[in-house]
């Protein structure tokens, strides 16, 4: 007659608690090597040249600038604003042939001859020349702007060139119109047709438009 094992009461706990043990240290194991196994994405991280300052930034403003270069010039006659007080609207006034004609621009002036530049970037529209103006030049730019320079003594420009802002398209000169002036630029600016203080534009974003 066979005798029945019979296992003792700690044997099977014991026997349990190895096993779980053993499964434990084995997954732990599995997951360590899958960890090291696993490939890296390939992200595509931001470079640093993007902060390189030599890059050019997207819509980058464009500021409009004066109509000269030269750091004696100053304003010798103001624009008539007709919202203005009456001081200041006396002052921007012309006297020719015993009749007052008010101011359409700015009136810059100097004792000595002055190089004049184009405020933006355009194309030349008009090259005049008038017994009472002087030469007039005439630029178009882009978002509805149009620039004048009167009583210029020389153009180095003519009709449908192509200029950058900054560009030297004539002298300042004389005129009959405003011979108590002198030598002198007269400057006008037109916006969507309808002529403007140019004091309200210089130096402003081309975008910026004041009505």
């Amino acid at each position: 007659m066979k005798r029945k094992l019979k296992l003792k009461p700690y044997v099977l706990p014991s026997v349990y608690i190895i096993l779980v043990v053993g499964l434990t240290i084995g997954i732990y194991y599995a997951a360590k090597d899958m960890k090291k196994t696993k490939t890296i994405p390939n992200y595509n991280y931001v470079s640093s040249i993007i902060l390189n300052k030599d890059i050019p930034v997207i819509n980058e403003t464009t500021r409009i600038i004066k109509p000269f270069t030269s750091e004696t010039v100053q304003i010798g006659k103001y624009y008539y604003d007709y919202k203005g007080e009456a001081e200041g609207q006396e002052k921007s006034l012309t006297r020719h042939d015993n009749t007052y004609i008010q101011n359409s621009g700015l009136d810059y002036t100097a004792g000595e001859v002055f190089d004049v530049v184009t405020v933006l970037n355009g194309t030349v529209t008009k090259v005049t020349e008038d017994d009472l103006l002087g030469k007039t030049v005439e630029v178009k730019h882009d978002n509805d702007y149009i620039t004048v320079y009167q009583s210029l003594s020389e153009v180095s420009v003519k009709k449908g060139d192509v200029v950058t802002q900054g560009q030297i398209i004539g002298k300042s000169g004389t005129n009959e119109i405003d011979k108590d002036l002198g030598n002198h630029l007269h400057f006008e600016m037109y916006l969507n047709g309808a002529i403007v203080n140019p004091a309200d534009y210089i130096d402003k974003d081309i975008n910026s438009k004041e009505e």
